[in-house]
């Protein structure tokens, strides 16, 4: 017998929000491209920069069967995470969260917003074990290789801009 998948999976990639002071978003960005970073423009604004952190392309899919192909809700998600002044856990966060796909014929409205305050708490303990296991250290080592990168470049990496 297979094991089930695990019955909450959560992922996302994080930007600190520390990252992107006076980023500006350049003249030739898609349109997609630019509303992101005015989204994060805007959570830098009403958050600032200090212990906060951004998260995109993130999801949490809570499933209610052992059946892979039934009984699971998929969320998308995108906001702001707020640390502790140590960054050591997660105090808070504002997030957008969007029911985007179900395989389940007995879901309600009200399960749908009960199931939204779940996935922001889901995804707290999920920041919470995400910086225990050091990947906010790796994620600022790789944003500076890359700003470094960028700056011997004349401030563009190809594609990467």
């Amino acid at each position: 017998m297979e094991p089930s998948p695990p019955p909450v999976v959560i992922r996302f990639d994080c930007t600190p929000l520390r990252a992107l002071a006076g980023t500006q978003v350049p003249a030739e960005a898609s349109p997609r491209f630019r509303a992101l970073v005015e989204r994060m423009q805007a959570a830098v604004a009403r958050h600032g920069v200090r212990n906060a952190y951004y998260l995109t392309n993130a999801s949490c899919t809570f499933r209610f069967t052992n059946a892979p192909e039934r009984g699971w809700v998929a969320f998308e998600v995108e906001g702001t995470v707020l640390t502790d002044d140590l960054d050591t856990h997660t105090v808070g966060s504002v997030l957008n969260v969007k029911l985007a796909k179900e395989t389940c014929d007995w879901l309600t409205q009200p399960a749908v917003a009960w199931l939204e305050l779940s996935v922001r708490r889901a995804v707290e303990a999920e920041f919470d074990r995400y910086i225990a296991a050091g990947d906010l250290g790796r994620t600022l080592e790789r944003l500076a290789r890359e700003q470094a990168d960028s700056d011997a470049a004349g401030g563009f990496l190809g594609m990467n801009l």
